[in-house]
């Protein structure tokens, strides 16, 4: 039985529409291209995704042979609805793909959507044996449930490849996974995500707004993510750093609760420094584990949030390098683009 929590949440969050933001094809496309290679003879599982329309269902299907894949699951939520006479249990929806039924799926998929025992919860116990059968899962979670969908993945120690809000980055949960190199951010964030297809009723506005060809009402926030456990290219590479410390210190201030200099922006990120240095949470982006250590998310010593001149910067990651170049070599050398670092 899904929880009543969870489903008090699930309802708070439709009312607000902080939820009904729907991923377009073009960017799931985009992101899983880099991990196709990963996929041959898995089981994908789509559990946020309605069967009828989803574009992580489409995607996979068109793609089903082309990335040899074992099977392709997809669940979606359908809340109970209450009128003063009566209520209704709705039933989630659900489609199982494989090579077998995949044929006529892509002619007619309609005939093969079902419906669910229960409401479709991603955290029933209906969705959890599904979830159990799976290789990876792949779609765009509650971004009011993120911290509780992720728990779940990690308990069933699942592949994952999900797209959230940047602010996820700050939660203990993620951070903590990003911490012992057991999640990272996928390749695209920000305006590496075009957009998300809304509701009629949401209201659009602001400048990067517009109605498609096909009378979708598209909202681009330019603060999401993906994260993801399946390897990345981003992850093998080195930040180039080209900025020194010393002879510099001025354009690097300390923290006054916690040894430290800040950085406002990862490519400022001194070579020379072997101390520790503040970052903003989007050097995670191209946080490289075997260049850089990280130390701990946003809090000095005395617990309170990282503070300079008694005012508190957006929130800093504590960074280590772990190939600082030395001062002295530094001060001989450092006329432009430098080596990655001297071992």
């Amino acid at each position: 039985m899904p929880r009543k929590a969870t489903n008090g949440s699930l309802h708070n969050a439709k009312a607000k529409k902080s939820d009904e933001f729907y991923t377009l094809y073009e960017d799931i496309e985009r992101e899983v291209n880099h991990y196709k290679h990963l996929l041959h003879n898995k089981t994908i599982y789509c559990n946020c995704d309605n069967p009828e329309d989803s574009q992580f269902i489409q995607y996979f299907l068109n793609n089903f042979r082309k990335f040899g894949l074992k099977r392709v699951i997809g669940t979606c939520y359908n809340p109970q609805s209450y009128d003063i006479f009566n209520s209704t249990n709705a039933k989630g929806k659900y489609i199982d793909v494989n090579e077998r039924n995949l044929d006529e799926i892509l002619v007619d998929r309609t005939q093969f959507i079902k419906s669910l025992n229960g409401d479709g919860d991603f955290n029933s116990e209906e969705c959890q044996t599904l979830l159990a059968q799976c290789d990876i899962v792949i779609t765009n979670p509650p971004f009011s449930l993120f911290r509780k969908f992720l728990k779940l993945l990690v308990r069933f120690n699942k592949q994952f490849l999900v797209i959230g809000n940047i602010n996820a980055l700050t939660y203990h949960e993620v951070f903590h996974l990003i911490k012992n190199n057991e999640a990272w951010m996928g390749v695209n964030m920000g305006r590496g995500i075009s957009g998300f297809r809304v509701p009629e009723s949401y209201e659009l506005f602001g400048t990067e707004t517009h109605i498609d060809v096909e009378g979708n009402r598209i909202v681009s926030t330019n603060n999401c993510l993906w994260l993801t456990n399946l390897s990345t290219p981003l992850r093998q590479e080195f930040i180039p750093l080209n900025k020194v410390y010393y002879g510099n210190e001025e354009a690097y201030p300390k923290y006054d609760n916690y040894e430290a200099i800040n950085v406002n922006k990862t490519q400022d990120i001194p070579q020379d420094y072997e101390g520790i240095v503040g970052v903003p949470i989007t050097f995670l982006h191209k946080y490289n584990p075997q260049q850089f250590e990280i130390i701990q998310f946003r809090k000095g010593n005395d617990g309170r949030d990282l503070m300079i001149n008694g005012k508190s910067p957006y929130f800093r990651i504590l960074i280590r390098n772990k190939h600082p170049r030395s001062q002295k070599l530094c001060a001989t050398t450092c006329d432009g683009v430098l080596p990655l670092f001297i071992s």
